[in-house]
């Protein structure tokens, strides 16, 4: 249990780090951050907070840890949520200072009184990369599960603020990915399962070919041979995956 519990804090503690060192260069340029790189916790910056400060990426993810912590309950998790927003519960300093749009819509829907797996938007347009932003925790409720049970929670926590298919799969993707890394396989080899694991799963579902068709970059390439330029950072969940992917395949620390 204390392997386990360890990568519970590695995990919690990663998406943290990663959050507050991005969280002084938010809206940035590309161009402007190559100029002056992020090496070390930074303060002040996009929303003028001191060092280390986490944003709503973080504090959902703690949101989502602590509901975990207790039967699993998509009511306890998205209440959290509700909590984060309305409270301040799970903040670095006391207020909310930054939340994406359908995250907020979901939120909103979720206090009046929506069902969880409702409450998230189910239109192209609501594909930020909210959810998966915040899912990681999940993978220590569903580590010793079968496949199809994986994807279906993975499915019902995402649908509370993103219930297009096109965030289900990305974070089932990223969920999958983590999974092998806690089993201790090689990055590499964890890319080219997924190729095979993740492509027959998708089919046996069903699922419009044309949404896995958007996740041939990494379900049927070899993204970590494409150049920076061709990979994305935007707020679109899609490009948000591709990026983490590149960036944990083509470099070995956080500087």
């Amino acid at each position: 249990m204390t392997d386990k519990n360890n990568s519970i804090k590695s995990a919690l503690f990663g998406v943290a780090v990663g959050d507050a060192l991005g969280v002084p260069v938010e809206f940035k340029s590309r161009d402007t951050i190559r100029k002056n790189p992020v090496t070390d916790m930074i303060g002040y910056g996009t929303y003028n907070l001191p060092a280390g400060t986490w944003s709503d990426d973080s504090s959902l993810t703690f949101c989502l840890a602590e509901a975990l912590t207790q039967d699993f309950n998509l009511n306890v998790i998205g209440q959290n949520f509700v909590k984060w927003y309305h409270e301040n519960y799970w903040t670095p300093h006391g207020n909310v200072f930054d939340i994406g749009i359908a995250t907020r819509q979901a939120i909103l829907r979720l206090a009046r009184g929506e069902k969880p797996e409702l409450a998230g938007g189910f239109d192209e347009s609501d594909n930020g990369n909210g959810a998966l932003m915040r899912i990681l925790p999940l993978l220590f409720y569903i580590l010793d599960k079968q496949i199809n049970e994986r994807y279906d929670i993975t499915k019902k926590v995402s649908s509370i603020t993103h219930g297009h298919i096109r965030s289900v799969i990305a974070c089932f993707y990223y969920l999958e990915f983590a999974k092998q890394i806690f089993d201790g396989k090689d990055k590499f080899k964890i890319y080219g399962n997924l190729q095979t694991e993740i492509s027959n799963h998708l089919k046996r579902l069903s699922i419009n070919p044309k949404e896995i068709a958007l996740f041939d970059r990494l379900l049927k390439s070899e993204i970590y041979k494409l150049d920076e330029e061709e990979i994305q950072s935007s707020g679109y969940v899609l490009h948000t995956l591709e990026a983490s992917i590149w960036c944990l395949l083509t470099t070995d620390n956080y500087k």
